[in-house]
């Protein structure tokens, strides 16, 4: 985990669906209270990349950006072979809030990219000012009680890429212990 790193390039190559379905056995197994699954992932690949550029151009020219930006966004989905949309599906529940549903679907989300990084695969969560738009939501078919979260970019890692280790952050700024008074 501490060589993991983000790809924001990546190859065409990407992994079969199967691969996929394997990885996501085991990040399925990410902390989720009271064992709703509050997720799916849906993968985009080929044409659907295409569509999705369309329905993020919309949402940026609906939300007033001229024809440069849109063009901009219409493009940003083919930055890989493979997206893996990662959508938090809430459920009815006296125990889980909507904020722990949110939080066991990203907990899928970043163990599926330890382990695409740990499968040798290139791998990027993005998202962006119109991933919760109406035009985005409509394209990947979510109901009123889901939620997208970003997407996965797969693909494979370019030659020569980076492999250094991410800075190090200051565990004293970071962590600390709550003392009580009295208590040793």
């Amino acid at each position: 985990m501490l060589a993991r790193r983000s790809y924001s390039k990546v190859t065409a190559e990407t992994p079969s669906t199967e691969e996929i379905e394997r990885l996501l056995e085991a990040a399925a197994t990410a902390a989720d209270h009271a064992g709703l699954a509050p997720w799916r992932v849906i993968e985009l690949r080929g044409a659907a990349r295409e569509r999705l550029g369309d329905a993020l151009a919309a949402a940026a020219t609906a939300a007033g950006a001229d024809a440069d930006a849109a063009a901009s966004q219409r493009r940003k989905p083919l930055r890989a072979e493979l997206l893996l949309a990662v959508v938090v599906s809430y459920r009815e529940s006296r125990k889980a809030e909507r904020w722990e549903q949110d939080a066991a679907a990203a907990g899928v989300a970043h163990l599926l990219t330890l382990l695409l990084d740990d499968a040798g695969w290139g791998a990027m969560w993005r998202t962006g000012p119109f991933t919760r738009t109406a035009p985005v939501a409509q394209l990947h078919g979510l109901t009123v009680d889901e939620a997208l979260l970003g997407w996965i970019y797969v693909g494979g890692r370019p030659d020569g890429a980076r492999r250094e280790r991410h800075a190090t952050v200051d565990l004293a700024q970071r962590h600390t212990q709550l003392r009580i008074a009295g208590e040793d």
